[in-house]
């Protein structure tokens, strides 16, 4: 005979209701055993209602509805520019409510700061959601190259086709994209990958490539090196992801992954986790102020370079 589980639900607000929140979030989000979607909030009502209505929520709108909805919930989802994010996050912790953020946590290292410190004065928990750590598949790679000693340098290649000629990408319309680049947008991707396997970033130079495209050459704690490319404007067919490892044992490659709904859907069980725990996680505010240092840093050396 098994008992019952008992544990309430997570409730868990959602703030944004552009393309990441509508294809990748509010699905992941209303369809979790152990969340309930406890409302969606938006810049545009409309776009709240509708997103509400589409997963048997209610929609929070205007200035107040900010406010409702933190009261209204145990954790906040962030769908919304990171400087947005920012913000808001710092007033989602001091009402209580635990973080889960998409990366970066912020474009400035002040606005990133400023949430790591609500966040450890609030004890709130926080996850910053770096896809590559909770896609079931990259994230027991990862895990699993992090056990072994002897690497010797990585390469890791992220180029986009986001901007290319032809492209008709929805995410193509979102502004921060275009002012900051692939080094922002998915810079904190082969970060997170690489530090938890050769250690943190101790020396970084960076340089401008083609476009928005960014050249990074990284110095880890551990003695290995890697080199990072990072671009949203590539051509199609130059486009993908790779990272590999190469080191005593011989190189090893991050395998796919299944999509962005089932890794969302990891990161609110490590939130949850970080709650029921007390432990924070790997990926949490902290770790996205780092990664924001890394990235400001890189951002200062390529526009000077340049």
């Amino acid at each position: 005979m098994t008992t019952a589980d008992t544990t309430p639900p997570l409730r868990i607000g959602l703030l944004g209701t552009g393309p990441w929140a509508r294809n990748t979030q509010a699905p992941a989000l209303a369809a979790h055993p152990g969340v309930e979607l406890s409302g969606v909030w938006g810049r545009r009502a409309e776009a709240a209602d509708a997103l509400a209505t589409a997963h048997g929520t209610r929609a929070y709108r205007g200035e107040e509805g900010i406010d409702a909805l933190l009261e209204a919930s145990d954790a906040v989802a962030f769908a919304l520019p990171p400087d947005v994010q920012a913000p808001l996050a710092v007033r989602a912790a001091e009402a209580g409510c635990h973080l889960l953020m998409d990366k970066p946590v912020a474009t400035t290292v002040a606005g990133a700061r400023a949430v790591a410190e609500a966040a450890e004065k609030a004890s709130v928990a926080s996850v910053v959601f770096c896809t590559l750590r909770f896609a079931p598949e990259t994230s027991a790679w990862i895990a699993e190259q992090a056990a072994v000693d002897g690497w010797f340098t990585a390469r890791a290649q992220w180029l986009g086709s986001l901007y290319a000629a032809g492209s008709a990408s929805e995410y193509a319309d979102s502004p921060w994209r275009r002012e900051k680049g692939g080094l922002w947008d998915v810079g904190p991707h082969a970060l997170s990958v690489l530090i938890p396997v050769l250690g943190d970033v101790e020396h970084l130079t960076a340089a401008a490539g083609p476009a928005d495209t960014t050249h990074l050459i990284l110095r880890h704690t551990s003695g290995a090196s890697s080199t990072v490319t990072l671009g949203l404007s590539a051509p199609p067919g130059a486009a993908g992801v790779e990272i590999e490892l190469r080191g005593e044992r011989g190189t090893a490659a991050i395998p796919g992954w299944a999509g962005a709904e089932t890794a969302f859907r990891g990161a609110v069980d490590a939130l949850a986790e970080a709650v029921r725990t007390g432990v924070p996680h790997a990926c949490d505010a902290r770790f996205g102020l780092h990664l924001t240092e890394l990235l400001a840093a890189a951002e200062e050396q390529a526009q000077a370079a340049g």
